[in-house]
């Protein structure tokens, strides 16, 4: 993708002018409008992106990690449009569409273990809501262990399961109050006393109105600022639920699909959870979302007697299905799950040196296309977002992440330009020697 002639300086009169009018037509809590507003994208191809005025941007996002293929991947982009052109929609849980049936066995082939069953959905907190669910009819028991830092969904099951107390305060007097949530170790931390918490918790609620029959646990925590935990911890969960009955559940949402360098993050561990949820880059680029469970697991949902007892208007989505079909060939074809994971490795020493060269920057955490360079000390937040800022003006769309948005999350496309994942990480480490010095 060039560059346009009609390039401006960020943001934009276009963008200004854009930001205006969403002031006037969208709730104020959905988009952050600064006095001048954000810049408003426009077109993107791999992993750049070209905003309303012109302006081109190497993008360390991935689209919130949705574009492992890369941005409006042409495979992908024609099988939407040949599927627009022929269905468009069903009727997804009475009579449905031959690409959903397609989708489902894909991801029976592609998921973990004996996972093979599935409940679709449109957004990842759709998914986590259904293996919520599941867990309940499973088990009996409506408890939940969950994880400080976790974010799983703004839902109101997912939300109560979410440890960001910033999205569930507000609605808290709504939310099911069965949800236990413990720390989340890092990889240096060990995972014994977190372990322990767990089965301490599974413990005291046995045999109570909220005994618990869920473990929600992301193997990588994502917004929670790229956390990758003890290569034990999660088989020591797996150890735990297979003890007490309870259901391991894996939200995969944002690490499947080859982002950590695996097909699924769980795999790193040889785990296999009860149930996955997926999203994001399953289909590079609409919306759909997946519960996969194991089908012992599954049995527990009563049969169809048409009316199906958890379903929604667009389940199965014969548009978001061709996507995700076509999306899924593109990663095994092009070999993105292990570009992932060389590209993470390239990105992981980047950010080793950063840290041996500034106390305040903490060594890289996260797997793959997932890192994290975490900012530390007094003004943390206010030097990450002045970064993340600079590298805007560069050229480097670059996000922050975390519960006190201090961690620079590098999520790029899977299929990011070797030479644009240098050029951005270039400027990112002298946007950070600006803020920091020379060390």
């Amino acid at each position: 993708m060039d560059p346009e002639p009609d390039a401006t300086a960020l943001p934009g009169p276009r963008s200004r002018a854009l930001a205006r009018r969403l002031a006037a037509v969208e709730c104020r809590t959905v988009t952050r409008l600064d006095p001048v507003g954000p810049i408003f994208w426009a077109a993107a191809s791999g992993g750049r992106v070209r905003d309303a005025d012109g302006n081109e941007f190497i993008d360390l996002t991935g689209g919130f990690g949705v574009a492992a293929a890369g941005h409006a991947h042409p495979a992908v982009a024609e099988a939407i449009a040949r599927q627009a052109r022929t269905l468009a929609h069903g009727l997804g849980d009475v009579q449905p569409a031959e690409a959903k049936v397609a989708l489902l066995e894909r991801l029976a082939e592609l998921a973990p273990g004996d996972l093979g069953v599935t409940i679709l959905g449109s957004a990842g907190a759709e998914a986590v809501e259904a293996a919520l669910k599941t867990a309940v009819l499973a088990t009996g028991r409506p408890g939940i262990v969950a994880f400080e830092g976790g974010y799983h969904g703004l839902t109101y099951g997912a939300l109560a399961a979410s440890g960001r107390g910033e999205f569930r305060e507000p609605f808290e007097r709504q939310l099911y109050g069965g949800v236990r949530l413990l720390p989340f170790p890092r990889r240096e931390e060990g995972a014994s006393v977190a372990l322990a918490a767990v089965a301490a918790v599974i413990d005291a609620a046995a045999g109570g109105p909220d005994a618990i029959g869920a473990v929600l646990v992301e193997p990588v925590q994502g917004r929670g600022g790229m956390i990758d935990p003890p290569a034990d911890f999660l088989p020591g969960l797996r150890a735990l639920c297979d003890a007490s009955g309870a259901l391991l559940i894996a939200d995969e949402i944002f690490t499947g699909f080859g982002r950590t360098g695996r097909w699924f993050a769980v795999e790193h561990a040889a785990v296999v959870p009860d149930v996955m949820t997926l999203g994001k880059a399953l289909t590079g680029a609409l919306p759909l979302s997946a519960a996969v469970g194991r089908a012992e697991v599954m049995e527990a949902w009563p049969a169809s007697t048409g009316e199906s007892l958890h379903t929604s208007t667009f389940l199965g989505n014969p548009i978001s299905c061709a996507a995700a079909l076509a999306h899924l060939d593109v990663i095994e074809r092009e070999g993105l799950v292990e570009r992932a994971r060389a590209l993470g490795e390239l990105t992981a020493a980047r950010l080793a040196e950063w840290a041996a060269r500034w106390d305040e920057v903490d060594p890289p955490s996260g797997l793959g296309l997932m890192r994290g360079a975490h900012v530390r000390g007094e003004g943390a937040a206010r030097i990450a977002g002045a970064v993340a800022d600079s590298a805007l003006a560069r050229g480097v769309i670059l996000l922050t992440e975390g519960p006190a948005a201090d961690t620079l999350a590098l999520t790029p496309a899977l299929a990011i330009e070797e030479a644009d994942l240098i050029r951005a990480l270039d400027v990112v480490g002298e946007e950070l020697e600006r803020a920091l010095g020379n060390g």
